[in-house]
């Protein structure tokens, strides 16, 4: 989850630059707060990864005591240097120290014997996010008044996990507070690289988070970026830094709260629609009431019927257009090849099979594909579609919505749901939808969904409507001009969605059905209020009940 993050980062976001706080922090770590040498028992730690950190214990002589993977799931404590303590990172060298709220160092002793005793040990090891953070967090807890009192074996003991423990940073973080009073953490410029951090480009970060695809893994990232921020902030508060940064933070921090609140009113919707990409910056505009609507998608067995038969994934019988094409079959002899077909054998290869010397080359033989046998061929006719047209059996959907003021409440509610239903499975199966809204007589407006498009903007553009009367010929007549002119709309269905029967002229019903016949395209009338009743052109009239 986390590289897929950092593909889509746009700008200067990319896999080798961290995203959001830990950027924000780098930056102002380096270049506005004070930088700090660990003493004897601090905690460090380094960023590996987007959400991933190494950890250690700071012992004397700028060296680390941390865990080593040395093996696929075997990990030894080992004395490391800082090149090498960070030499796993992909975010840069900086390693962070536990200080105090005057920020100075912290440490003790104590945490320092404790893990320096551990040298050499070796654990079972599964992630460096829990295990690393996991061995430091137990060392800052054998803080002791005389560190001699408590046995390397007792160390040990203590060291092993318990069922209840929680391996993280955060943990670590906590246990640092209480033990060795570590409310702030600086950075060590141990490489006097630290001044070196550019101003990261705030909007960039901004316009990744907004266009991220919202997701329960992602929303999960939102979610740490909200508290880490809020941590950052508590953690500055008295250090008198510049207003516009502190701005910023607090900016980037309101941001992570509304797209998780954005999450939350969608999610449903969101989880309907799999493979839609759903982001804060489309659903923002998204006023209509998803919840709603998301509770139609899940209840209504009708409109998941209706669906499946959109497009031409369902085609009665009657409606297959049946030719005789050719095609090859294998019914007379055309001459010989080498093959492992033992019913078209020749003779002169059974004959290996009677002497024993020569038994095993006819199966090895065999076995190779070299056996001389028949090669047969022919041709025959089967039933089949014969033209392109004929030949595609899915196609896209013109839907025509009616929007007049008859439709608004419960009805218009139905017939979005069934949209977004419609526009789901379509872009799943990569095929077309063309929406019209209409009204009264040439009010129209249109919406054709490309491969780029989301959801998301379909509901933007089903915001939008009239409020008149009702003219169904306008739509029609414009749905048959779009699968008319475009081959991508070769096979379309027309689906009309409407709260009462379409009443159309005697001459446009005539024309109609020689369009649709012309065509082959059906036409699908679906009521969101009323009773159903047949029409002299509809494939078929459907009333969505809200019972159903």
């Amino acid at each position: 989850m986390l590289i897929q993050l950092l593909d889509k980062a746009k700008g200067v976001l990319n896999a080798t630059v961290p995203v959001g706080i830990k950027a924000f922090k780098y930056f102002i770590d380096s270049t506005l707060r004070p930088k700090v040498e660990p003493i004897a028992g601090s905690v460090v730690y380094s960023d590996l990864w987007v959400a991933v950190e190494h950890s250690g214990i700071y012992i004397d002589e700028g060296k680390i005591a941390n865990i080593v993977v040395d093996r696929f799931t075997q990990s030894t404590v080992l004395l490391n240097d800082p090149e090498e303590f960070t030499s796993k990172s992909k975010l840069g060298k900086k390693i962070y120290v536990s200080c105090d709220k005057h920020s100075h160092s912290v440490g003790d002793t104590s945490v320092a014997s404790a893990a320096y005793n551990c040298l050499g040990q070796e654990y079972y090891y599964n992630l460096i996010l829990k295990n690393c953070h996991q061995f430091s967090t137990k060392c800052v807890n054998q803080k002791v008044s005389n560190a001699t009192d408590t046995s390397v074996s007792d160390i040990i003991m203590k060291m092993l996990p318990s069922e209840t423990w929680e391996p993280t940073l955060r943990a670590l973080k906590n246990a640092a507070n209480k033990k060795l009073g570590a409310n702030k953490w600086l950075l060590w410029d141990w490489d006097n690289d630290a001044r070196n951090e550019p101003e990261p480009d705030w909007q960039a970060h901004r316009d990744y988070f907004e266009n991220l695809t919202l997701t329960p893994e992602s929303i999960e990232t939102i979610k740490q970026q909200h508290i880490q921020t809020q941590a950052y902030l508590d953690e500055i508060s008295d250090e008198g830094l510049p207003k516009p940064i502190i701005k910023k933070l607090v900016d980037h921090k309101v941001l992570m709260s509304d797209i998780a609140d954005t999450y939350e009113q969608h999610k449903n919707l969101i989880a309907l629609c799999p493979g839609a990409d759903f982001s804060y910056a489309q659903l923002k505009k998204v006023k209509v009431d998803s919840s709603k609507i998301s509770q139609i998608l899940k209840d209504s067995q009708q409109i998941k019927e209706l669906v499946k038969k959109l497009g031409r994934n369902h085609i009665s019988e009657e409606k297959k257009k049946q030719s005789k094409i050719p095609a090859m079959s294998k019914s007379e002899v055309h001459g010989t090849h080498l093959s492992d077909d033992l019913l078209r054998l020749l003779p002169t290869e059974l004959v290996n099979l009677e002497d024993e010397t020569l038994e095993y080359l006819f199966y090895s033989r065999m076995l190779e594909k070299q056996l001389i046998t028949y090669e047969l061929s022919g041709t025959e006719l089967i039933d089949g579609e014969t033209t392109e047209r004929q030949k595609k059996s899915t196609g896209p959907v013109v839907a025509c919505l009616d929007t007049s003021g008859s439709m608004h409440g419960e009805p218009l509610l139905y017939a979005k749901a069934l949209l977004i239903a419609v526009a789901n499975i379509l872009k799943t199966e990569k095929r077309s939808l063309h929406v019209l809204l209409f009204g009264s007589q040439g009010q129209l407006s249109e919406f054709a969904m490309s491969d780029n498009q989301n959801i998301a903007e379909l509901l933007v553009f089903l915001q939008s409507g009239f409020n008149g009367g009702t003219d169904f010929e306008t739509p029609l007549s414009r749905a048959l001009e779009i699968i008319k002119s475009s081959d991508d709309y070769v096979k379309a269905d027309i689906l009309m969605i409407t709260d009462g029967l379409c009443q159309i002229s005697g001459s446009f019903k005539q024309q109609l059905i020689k369009s649709k016949s012309a065509l082959d395209c059906s036409i699908y009338t679906v009521l969101c209020a009323g009773r159903a009743s047949k029409d002299a052109f509809s494939d078929e009239v459907i009333v969505l009940d809200a019972n159903m």
